[in-house]
C-alpha cells in the first residue's frame, strides 16, 4: 500500500522546522530522511513502500509488533469513550486498571502506582519520592543519592545527576546535584583485564566501601539491573544485584531500582529484577509499559513509602507532583491490552528458545569478526563493541563515524539500527520471529564487515 505523501514538501518541512533528538542537525540537514508511513509486525514501511525490520524496537519499546489488532481495538473502543481526563481530583477507569495489573505482576512488596510520560519522569519522581521519604521520617541527613558510573537514567534534571553522561550531559553540570558512584563489575572486567568473579568481588568491595562510608546520608541507591543500557550495553554479573541490594538494605537507604529499559520481558523475565530475586522499594517503568504506543511510564512503590506521605492537608506531607498526562486513558488502555497479549501469547514462555538463539548466532556470525572486540548480551538486549584492534581494543577515531556507518548501511539491506558511539545495538520486539531474529545478526555481520574493511 502505497502512501500518497509528496516527500520532496516533507523533506522542506523536516528540514526548516523540526530538531532531532540526540542528532547533530547540522549533517541532519544535509541528508535525505527516511519517512516511516506506517508498521507492520517487526517491520517499518516507509514512503516509498520498502520494508526495514524494526532492529531496535523503535528505541527500545515496541514489544509485540507495530499495528497489533489487539491493541489497535481497545485505544478504538477507548477513544470513542474519552481520549484524556486528569487524574488531579478524578480517576478513570483504565488508569485503575493497569495499575491494579501492574501491582500483580510486580515484584513482591510494590503496593502504589504513580503515573507519568517518560522513564526520566518516572527516575524524576522516584528520586522526589525517596527524598521527601526520609524529611518526613524525621531522618533530614538523609540527602544523598548513589548510582552505578556510566549508568543513564534520562535526560531530566534528577536523571541526569544520578546518571552522568560527559557525552550528553557536559554542558549542564552546573545545574545537577552531586552523586555517589559506585564502579560496576565492567569497569574492572572490561577496563583493567579480571575475570568475571574478579570484576564481581572488586565491584561489591568498592560498592561496600562506599555504602559504609556515607550509608547515614544515603537517601537511595538508584541501579539498572542485569544490564546498563545507554552506557554501552554493559551486562553484570550474575549476583551482582542481590548483593548490592543486600548493602543498600543494611544502610538503612531506599533501593531504586530503573527498569525502564529491562522491563516487561527484555531480558527473558518479566522483569530483570527477578532473575536475582530483588524486590526494590522504588520500581521505574517505562518504553515497553503501553506496548510502545503511546507514552507511558510508572514509579511504583512499596506500602512503606506511600504511608510515609499520608497525613491530615496542614502538615504539608503530599507528593506535590503531577503532569497533565499523567494516568491517560488511551495510554493505560494500550498498556492492559499489552499485558493481555503477554497471557494470550505466553510471551515469556517462547523467550528462552529465541534468547538461545540468538546468543548462538551472535557467536557463530559475530564473535570471530575482526573488529568485533566485545558481545555484551542478555535476552534480547545485545551491545556489539567494535575496535580498532580486536585484542588490545584501541578505539576507532570517533571521526570515522563507524557504529553510525555500519547502521546506515543496515539500512540499504532493509534492517534499522541505532548505535551507541561504536557500539552496534539489537534489540528486536519479544515478537521477532527465528527466521527473522538470524536475519538481524546477519546483516549486522555484513555491515560490520562491509564499513570496518574500510576503515
Amino acid at each position: 500500500m502505497k502512501t500518497r505523501i509528496d516527500y520532496k514538501k516533507l523533506k522542506e518541512w523536516d528540514h526548516r522546522y523540526l530538531w532531532h533528538p540526540f542528532t547533530q542537525m547540522q549533517e541532519w540537514l544535509e541528508e535525505d530522511p527516511l519517512v516511516i508511513v506506517r508498521g507492520e509486525g517487526c517491520y517499518l514501511y516507509d514512503l516509498h513502500d520498502n520494508r526495514y525490520l524494526d532492529g531496535v524496537s523503535s528505541l527500545w519499546a515496541n514489544l509485540h509488533g507495530h499495528c497489533r489488532p489487539e491493541i489497535n481495538n481497545a485505544i478504538r473502543k477507548q477513544l470513542d469513550l474519552v481520549s484524556h481526563s486528569t487524574l488531579l481530583g478524578l480517576v478513570n477507569p483504565p488508569s485503575a486498571a493497569l495499575a491494579k495489573k501492574l501491582i500483580e505482576i510486580a515484584p513482591e512488596g510494590l503496593q502504589r502506582v504513580f503515573y507519568s510520560d517518560c522513564g526520566a519522569t518516572a527516575v524524576e519522581i522516584a528520586l522526589k519520592q525517596a527524598k521527601q521519604y526520609w524529611k518526613l521520617k524525621g531522618e533530614n541527613q538523609r540527602v544523598k543519592f548513589a548510582s552505578l558510573k556510566g549508568s543513564y537514567h534520562g535526560d531530566t534534571m534528577g536523571a541526569m545527576s544520578v546518571g552522568y553522561s560527559e557525552s550528553f550531559h557536559q554542558y549542564h553540570k552546573e545545574l545537577l546535584f552531586p552523586c555517589h558512584r559506585i564502579l560496576p563489575p565492567h569497569i574492572f572486567r572490561y577496563f583493567k583485564g579480571m575475570s568475571e568473579d574478579e570484576s564481581l568481588k572488586a565491584s561489591l568491595v568498592d560498592a561496600e566501601k562506599l555504602i559504609v562510608e556515607h550509608g547515614s546520608s544515603l537517601a537511595a541507591v538508584i541501579i539498572e539491573p542485569l544490564m546498563q543500557g545507554a552506557a554501552g550495553m554493559w551486562v553484570q554479573p550474575s549476583g551482582f544485584i542481590r548483593k548490592l541490594s543486600e548493602l543498600v538494605q543494611d544502610s538503612g537507604a531506599l533501593l531504586i531500582v530503573d527498569e525502564v529499559a529491562t522491563g516487561f520481558g527484555r531480558t527473558g523475565k518479566l522483569f530483570a529484577c527477578e532473575h536475582e530475586n530483588v524486590c526494590p522499594d522504588i520500581l521505574c517503568l517505562g518504553k515497553g509499559i503501553s506496548g510502545g504506543y503511546l507514552p507511558l511510564a510508572a514509579t511504583l512503590t512499596t506500602e512503606k513509602v506511600f504511608s510515609a506521605f499520608l497525613g491530615e492537608y496542614s502538615e504539608h506531607k503530599t507528593f506535590f507532583h503531577g503532569h497533565t498526562y499523567t494516568g491517560n486513558p488511551l495510554a493505560c488502555t494500550a498498556g492492559i491490552a499489552s499485558l493481555e497479549i503477554f497471557e494470550k501469547d505466553n510471551v515469556l514462555k517462547s523467550l528462552p528458545g529465541k534468547v538461545s538463539l540468538l546468543e548462538q548466532a551472535l557467536k557463530k556470525e559475530l564473535s570471530s569478526l575482526e573488529h568485533v572486540t566485545d558481545i555484551r548480551c542478555k535476552g534480547l538486549m545485545v551491545g556489539i563493541e567494535l575496535a580498532k584492534e580486536k585484542i588490545s581494543r584501541c578505539a576507532f577515531d570517533p571521526q570515522k563515524r563507524i557504529g553510525k556507518r555500519v547502521t546506515e548501511h543496515a539500512r540499504t539491506l532493509g534492517v534499522i539500527l541505532r548505535p551507541l558511539g561504536d557500539v552496534i545495538i539489537l534489540m528486536p520486539p519479544l515478537s521477532i520471529t527465528e527466521e527473522d531474529l538470524l536475519q538481524l545478526v546477519q546483516v549486522t555481520r555484513t555491515s560490520i564487515q562491509e564499513v570496518t574493511r574500510k576503515a
